[in-house]
């Protein structure tokens, strides 16, 4: 087994997930973080109402300029301020708009960020409910 598998039924989940929810945009592109104003938010930044993360907060989640329903990546990132980790949802973004997440979450020394772009294999582990 790979470090990472991805796993189709996975991302399946993920855009049942969105499609089910509501978005509420937080900050707008071009907006600046409410404690940073250095952090400029590269594309509409917000979450999926009626959803809970590890954190109990609602899931956030980036959405780019393509119109669509299906989520291209997840960021994980660490903040050793908060002590937290958190998973944030890339939806209809542009390789252009995806670098920019990446630079926006790893700009600062406390929070750094990977990203997991989707696939479509299903390891043989995978079992379709």
């Amino acid at each position: 087994m790979t470090a990472l598998e991805n796993n189709a039924y996975f991302w399946q989940k993920i855009d049942t997930l969105v499609l089910s929810s509501t978005y509420k945009v937080d900050r707008p592109a071009g907006t600046t973080h409410n404690k940073y104003t250095n952090l400029v938010y590269p594309v509409d930044y917000g979450y999926l109402q009626d959803t809970y993360g590890n954190d109990q907060m609602p899931i956030a989640m980036y959405v780019g300029s393509i119109s669509t329903f299906t989520v291209d990546a997840i960021a994980i990132s660490i903040d050793i301020l908060k002590k937290d980790c958190e998973v944030k949802f890339l939806l209809g973004c542009t390789e252009e708009e995806t670098l920019k997440i990446l630079e926006f979450l790893n700009q600062t020394e406390f929070q750094k960020a990977i990203l997991v772009r989707r696939g479509n294999d299903t390891p043989a582990w995978a079992v379709n409910d």
